[in-house]
């Protein structure tokens, strides 16, 4: 056998893209402690903690409006499954954390979609996630947007489309719901 044919498989690792914006960004810097454009090894073990807090959290917002831990990323791996993923939960005493439509309260926490939009306050983050093998540790890639997130891309999940692709307004009668009457009108 050649070395090559007896070299270890490289196993690929999961990594999350973030892709972050505020509209105040360029006069505030607030993600100035963030490290764009270069991947970012996380341990498996370890949360990914989003705030103010920078002796508490590993990405940091410079900004006073952010809870000293806003949010947090724990990554696992499914039960009976080779799948890994993200659990996001609302750290923030004060701000509600939206993901597309869920909306979070302190403490509340839900799986992170492969492909969705955080919001709390004016802050918009992108997160994308990229499947990987490597049961040790994950990846991050931060991303700087120009322009909001939330107006460069045109989200599906606002209008759900059926499975069979046929829009339920085709087929009027479908859509009719009982109508409330109150029992003094004539």
């Amino acid at each position: 056998m050649t070395s090559f044919e007896e070299a270890e498989t490289e196993e690929t690792v999961t990594c999350l893209h973030m892709t972050f914006y505020h509209p105040c960004q360029e006069d505030k810097m607030m993600f100035r402690c963030l490290n764009f454009c270069k991947r970012e090894q996380v341990r498996a073990d370890e949360m990914a903690k989003f705030g103010r807090d920078s002796s508490v959290c590993r990405y940091n917002l410079m900004d006073t409006r952010v809870s000293r831990i806003q949010f947090s990323l724990q990554f696992y791996r499914k039960l009976n499954s080779s799948e890994f993923c993200f659990e996001i939960k609302n750290m923030s005493k004060k701000t509600k954390l939206i993901v597309d439509q869920t909306e979070l309260g302190y403490l509340n926490k839900i799986d992170l979609p492969w492909k969705c939009i955080i919001c709390f306050g004016d802050y918009q983050i992108l997160a994308e996630i990229q499947e990987g093998e490597s049961m040790d540790y994950f990846e991050t890639h931060l991303h700087l947007a120009e322009v909001p997130i939330l107006q460069e891309r045109c989200l599906p999940s606002l209008q759900p489309i059926p499975e069979n692709g046929i829009s339920s307004s085709l087929f009027p009668s479908q859509d009719k719901s009982p109508i409330e009457i109150d029992e003094n009108e004539s």
